[in-house]
């Protein structure tokens, strides 16, 4: 089957698909349809957590548009289309394949959704202990540090929630031992951890000077955020060279198909141990960028 045919028969699978979208859609725009109908199987199937992180990435308005995602299903579809192409030289193992890849994008914007998610909480965590410390260098009482940052406007949900139950608890108990487990428990972070430990000692013991401690904490918390923005651009720099290697990977077949020539390529195609095998590299490398993806947009912020 020659490439012409090929992708005759991909425009035939996409009119297909577009003309049963339609029928479906009850004079709805198609793109509408789809979009609306995979938001229903996203909030009837997706876990909470993840229906929250999304809907703070849009609040954030760093989620992708409509023209984003079409863009990003079409790029998928014709790159898994052309390079399982030229591994099998079979349309119908390609289109499967293409699907394959199509189905991989939710997973690729959760992962997305995460890395964002992540960042936006670091920076809260950020603001949120150096406010205070700065807080109780005036006034010298953990409650009233904290309703001084809660009152500032400085801080955003899910963050700014848990400080007001930090303050309620500390208030329901007569202590802030509560209130510390409580956001220790939320936000596992080396800064929260140690500002905490620091506050709970100055308050149940007692500190003649505590204007030194404080501000080598706030050097530490500053020496550590600056570490993180460092890892970030690490990471950003390492995420281009690793999808390029990526792409290497799967065009490696032309080189075999150089070597080999075409047509010998083709008649070992029949071989079914070669198909398995070519099958397992497909998968493989695959396995290799979403474990590679996986890596890059989780623990951000991580000390």
């Amino acid at each position: 089957m020659n490439f012409v045919t090929f992708l005759v028969f991909g425009i035939i699978g996409f009119i297909l698909v577009y003309v049963f979208a339609y029928r479906s859609s009850n004079g709805e725009k198609v793109y509408k349809y789809i979009s609306r109908q995979a938001s229903v199987v996203t909030d009837k199937y997706a876990p909470y957590s993840y229906n929250e992180i999304r809907k703070k990435v849009k609040e954030l308005g760093q989620d992708y548009s409509k023209k984003q995602y079409t863009f990003q299903v079409a790029i998928f579809s014709v790159a898994s289309l052309v390079i399982t192409y030229l591994y099998f030289y079979n349309i119908i193992i390609s289109v499967i394949y293409m699907f394959i890849a199509i189905l991989t994008i939710p997973y690729l914007a959760y992962l997305r959704y995460k890395r964002i998610y992540s960042e936006f909480v670091f920076e809260q965590i950020q603001v949120y202990t150096t406010n205070t410390i700065m807080e109780f260098a005036t006034t010298q009482s953990f409650v009233k540090s904290l309703e001084g940052v809660y009152e500032s406007g400085v801080l955003e949900d899910p963050v700014k929630s848990d400080v007001k139950t930090m303050i309620d608890l500390a208030y329901a108990n007569g202590t802030i031992d509560e209130s510390i487990a409580f956001m220790n428990s939320k936000y596992d972070y080396f800064i929260v951890r140690n500002m905490h430990q620091l506050f709970l000692q100055i308050t149940n013991e007692g500190a003649k000077n505590s204007a030194d401690a404080l501000e080598n904490m706030s050097l530490d918390i500053d020496m550590l955020v600056e570490n993180v923005y460092r890892d970030r651009m690490d990471r950003a720099q390492f995420h281009k060279k690793f999808l390029q290697f990526g792409i290497v990977l799967y065009l490696m077949i032309m080189l075999v198909q150089f070597l080999l020539g075409v047509e010998s390529y083709i008649k070992m195609l029949d071989t079914w141990y070669v198909q398995i095998l070519l099958h397992g590299v497909v998968i493989i490398n695959t396995l290799f960028l979403l474990n590679g993806e996986k890596y890059y947009n989780e623990n951000v912020g991580a000390e």
